[in-house]
């Protein structure tokens, strides 16, 4: 009686077994047919990108609009050099136009190169002669540009230039004929002025008189001396060195005014000069002789009279200009 329950646990143990088996028979069956739907239930759910697409295509307009500003300042830039580029060729041809012009004045038979040539030698002599005469007063210098000035105009063959002759040699014979410079006077005189201000300081002689004088005048001059009071005597040591010293800048000043031929500052030293004089030095004959000296000089131009001088340079570049304006025009 006690061993009947044993076949009743081993059926119950195989009815579970199957169950089990048939159990999962079906669970492998419907996932064989349902599983693309079980996993879709199963995955995830599906981000929005909306936002980064967005800020992606931000900034691709931004880099598309650095990109056209980039662009833009490319083409100013060459536009701007461009315009130089422009500026530059239309020099370039402005100076072949100049070269084409020089050119045909060589070519020209009745400007030949060679005459042209002799032309320019004689201007820049003329020149020379002119600024040579009025900076450094050297009339020697200015004769022998205008000697080899003359020569050249002899060789010249264009009857244009012929006139040139006569103007040259009326303008040689009024520089040869010209009084001296003014200003070497004017020098002259500054020199022995200066030159003669230690004899000017000298004490001047007492004049010697025969006629006796009177006794009380003698008994006097023991007590009371009577002197003149001049304006020089007035200065101290020290007062009369610095006077002179001003005197001498005063000399400087004007020897610098002749130098610039400067009338005007010439003249204002002279007139400081002079009243430097009348209080540094007593009253006499030399130097009231430097005073008239001076006083005529203050008077006096510091320039040379020659109307003509400079006209044979003037013509000559008229007639060069004309003789080019005919030739272009031709």
């Amino acid at each position: 009686m006690s061993e009947a329950p044993a076949p009743r646990n081993r059926s119950r143990l195989i009815g579970f077994a199957l169950s089990l088996l048939l159990l999962l028979a079906v669970l492998a069956l419907a996932w064989w047919r349902w599983h693309d739907a079980i996993g879709q239930w199963f995955a995830p759910a599906p981000v929005d990108d909306t936002a980064q697409r967005i800020a992606l295509l931000e900034s691709q307009v931004q880099a598309q609009s650095n990109e056209l500003r980039q662009i833009g300042e490319r083409i100013v830039a060459n536009a701007a050099a461009q315009r130089i580029i422009r500026d530059d060729l239309l020099g370039i041809g402005e100076r072949a136009a100049l070269l084409e012009d020089a050119v045909n004045r060589l070519a020209d038979p009745e400007i030949g190169s060679a005459q042209t040539l002799r032309l320019d030698e004689a201007e820049l002599l003329l020149v020379m002669a002119i600024e040579r005469l009025d900076l450094a007063n050297d009339r020697a210098a200015a004769e022998r540009a205008y000697v080899l000035a003359e020569a050249i105009f002899a060789g010249v063959a264009n009857p244009r230039f012929v006139s040139l002759r006569q103007t040259l040699a009326q303008e040689l014979a009024a520089l040869r004929a010209a009084p001296e410079d003014p200003r070497t006077r004017a020098t002259a005189t500054l020199d022995t002025l200066e030159a003669a201000l230690d004899d000017l300081g000298a004490a001047p002689k007492a004049d010697a008189t025969d006629a006796p004088q009177p006794r009380w005048r003698e008994l006097l001059g023991h007590l009371v001396q009577v002197r003149r009071t001049d304006p020089q005597q007035l200065l101290a040591a020290d007062e009369r060195g610095l006077a002179r010293t001003a005197l001498n800048l005063e000399l400087a000043l004007a020897r610098a005014a002749l130098e610039r031929r400067d009338e005007a500052g010439f003249r204002s030293a002279l007139a400081r000069i002079v009243d430097a004089l009348q209080r540094l030095y007593p009253a006499s004959d030399a130097r009231q002789a430097h005073l008239a000296q001076l006083e005529a000089l203050r008077s006096q131009p510091l320039s040379l009279d020659l109307p003509v001088l400079g006209s044979t340079l003037e013509q000559l570049r008229v007639l060069r200009d004309n003789t080019i304006v005919s030739g272009s025009r031709s």
